[in-house]
């Protein structure tokens, strides 16, 4: 089975979710999830944990923490087994019973911390049934919903000593009334409109600025690592940045100039991020700031260019070179 990427280091932020056997419920009644909360509160304090939000769904959870001990591994493996346990005990079962390890992906703290709690905040109207809400019953479920933080968030009187909160309202205005009430809005906003962080998360492990990704890269990748997927989707997504520096090294143009462009290098631009980049088409499409479907046409369009054109392959196989330096 291939290995999960995990990086740990001192005051590193994550998204942590944990997931039931074959989507099972992990919870069957408000006791399971006061055991898991009060659980959840003495793994905080023995391993150091500063936790800044979660939710409690049936059949899996969420919880956004930092670890300024980079000891996430022996806090999910102490608290994962010590609930089953639990769980187990009380309603006379045996067996695994989540889906796998816990699935951990690294957060910039920066850029998103305030952003993933808000995800995280809004999960429990993102289910089939309750997604089929209109907007204000989704406004009243969510502020009403008992397993979440976000009632703390939005009313000091409903706050939990296992988490902090000031951190995250610090981009709202502070952590006072106005910041709350900003938070609360955003929110709302968020059930409106939508949000969704999956689409940004490189190699299913890393979620943050194209420099984030790349000094995680550079300093925690092991250098034999073709065992772990998530290794080498990361390492494909930061080609784009050499990608682009030879190109431009090559074409004498900026980036902004080719993606502006409608000509022949955009579509090499293109080809390079799927081949050499390891791009999606729908990655692709938001780079050049196209629909996906247009990239796989200018694609198809340079193979056929390329059957006829010497120079054209030449000057690919050159930025191809600079690359893979």
């Amino acid at each position: 089975m291939a290995r999960p990427l995990r990086i740990q280091y001192e005051d590193a932020l994550y998204h942590v979710t944990c997931r039931g056997n074959e989507r099972k419920a992990i919870f069957r009644d408000d006791h399971d999830k006061n055991v898991f909360l009060e659980l959840l509160n003495d793994g905080l304090k023995t391993y150091h944990i500063i936790l800044y939000c979660y939710v409690l769904m049936d059949n899996h959870f969420h919880l956004l923490l930092e670890t300024p001990l980079a000891n996430l591994s022996e806090f999910m493996r102490w608290f994962n087994i010590t609930y089953t346990s639990h769980y187990n005990r009380r309603h006379k079962r045996t067996g695994h019973l989540y889906q796998g390890r816990y699935k951990s992906i690294l957060v910039e703290k920066k850029s998103y911390l305030h952003i993933v709690s808000r995800y995280i905040h809004v999960n429990s109207v993102r289910t089939k049934q309750e997604g089929k809400l209109p907007f204000l019953e989704k406004k009243k479920y969510l502020k009403n919903y008992p397993w979440s933080s976000l009632l703390g968030y939005i009313n000091d009187a409903r706050r939990s000593s296992i988490i902090e909160y000031t951190r995250v309202l610090e981009q709202y205005g502070g952590d006072n009334e106005k910041g709350r009430k900003l938070y609360w809005e955003t929110i709302c906003n968020d059930i409106s409109t939508g949000i969704d962080i999956k689409e940004k998360v490189i190699g299913g492990s890393i979620l943050g600025s194209d420099t984030f990704i790349k000094w995680a890269r550079e300093k925690f990748l092991p250098a034999k690592s073709r065992e772990i997927p998530a290794v080498r989707r990361l390492k494909k997504y930061t080609a784009k940045e050499e990608i682009i520096a030879a190109l431009c090294k090559e074409t004498e143009k900026s980036f902004d100039e080719i993606k502006q462009e409608r000509g022949i290098i955009r579509q090499v631009a293109m080809d390079l991020f799927y081949r050499v980049g390891g791009l999606s088409g729908t990655e692709i499409g938001e780079m050049m700031g196209i629909d996906y479907s247009t990239v796989s046409q200018c694609r198809k369009r340079l193979r056929e260019r390329l059957k006829g054109d010497q120079h054209l392959s030449q000057m690919i196989e050159r930025v191809e070179r600079i690359c893979q330096r």
